[in-house]
């Protein structure tokens, strides 16, 4: 397929919009934000096994991992098919990215909610969405029982009123059972580590093969984490008993939120993921 060239905008969302008018290849709205703002999907390759899912910024503070999901369109996919949904929360990372110039763009009393969740006006460690629910645990994958979940909305951590209650969780939710992969991926920011597996559901030995070959892939750790609850991966694997990773990626040793002067690192390490873990799919089939 034709590169094409990605140009960052301020707005992230706005990067990702205008990537999605010029895609000429299979591409989807999976769902919408709390504001109303799409959650693009972008297909590569063919309907034919492996189809894996790749979602990105589900933590509106890493939104530097949207680019690299625009690098992996791009780089396309050897085995199979893939679907690509670079930012999955795209008001979270909106807010985190322009602070008070997005607060200025939607309604006074959500703007006046926000900043009083946020005790200020600096949003750029914010994680949540536009309701201050923390994405990646508000999934129904043993909802409400991990270690650093809270009750109320909050930047980070704040679980929401039930599994499923926020309209992003639910897009991600249907659009997965929809195309029916069969392994997904999840890349947040950092620590240069790969998760896999899940209290509920252990790892499979063909889990833990695939996991070694993204370590090889990418030079990052791989290990089993047990003690998350609630996140994409987490329902992935316990409610369709399928593959599925978390990669960190970027150095421990940068702050967060990573700029746009990591992202070469980290796309050098990551590039070859998609079409790694196809190939390796591929292979166990």
């Amino acid at each position: 397929m034709a590169a094409f060239i990605v140009i960052m905008d301020e707005d992230v969302f706005e990067t990702v919009r205008r990537f999605y008018e010029r895609y000429r290849k299979d591409k989807a709205i999976a769902g919408y934000s709390a504001l109303g703002l799409p959650v693009y999907a972008f297909f590569v390759g063919r309907q034919e096994y492996p189809v894996l899912l790749f979602q990105y910024a589900i933590h509106a503070r890493e939104w530097i991992t949207a680019y690299l999901a625009l690098r992996h369109i791009e780089r396309g996919i050897g085995r199979g098919g893939a679907w690509f949904l670079p930012l999955t929360n795209p008001d979270g990372a909106a807010l985190s990215l322009r602070g008070e110039g997005f607060l200025s763009e939607i309604s006074s009393e959500r703007a006046a909610f926000l900043r009083r969740v946020n005790g200020g006006k600096d949003f750029s460690l914010w994680k949540a969405n536009a309701n201050a629910v923390d994405l990646n645990v508000n999934f129904g994958a043993f909802w409400g029982t991990g270690k650093h979940n809270v009750r109320m909305p909050a930047p980070e951590n704040y679980i929401g009123s039930r599994p499923f209650s926020e309209p992003e969780t639910r897009a991600l939710r249907d659009f997965t059972l929809r195309v029916k992969p069969h392994a997904t991926v999840s890349y947040h920011t950092k620590g240069e580590e790969i998760y896999y597996g899940f209290h509920a559901a252990p790892a499979s030995e063909k889990e833990g093969v695939l996991a070694r070959a993204l370590s090889d892939e990418t030079g990052y750790a791989a290990r089993v984490i047990e003690e998350s609850a609630g996140g994409y991966k987490d329902w992935c694997s316990l409610a369709l008993k399928i593959p599925a990773f978390t990669i960190e990626a970027g150095s421990d040793t940068l702050p967060h939120p990573l700029k746009e002067s990591d992202l070469g690192g980290i796309t050098e390490k990551n590039i070859g993921v998609p079409r790694r873990l196809a190939e390796e799919l591929w292979k166990t089939k």
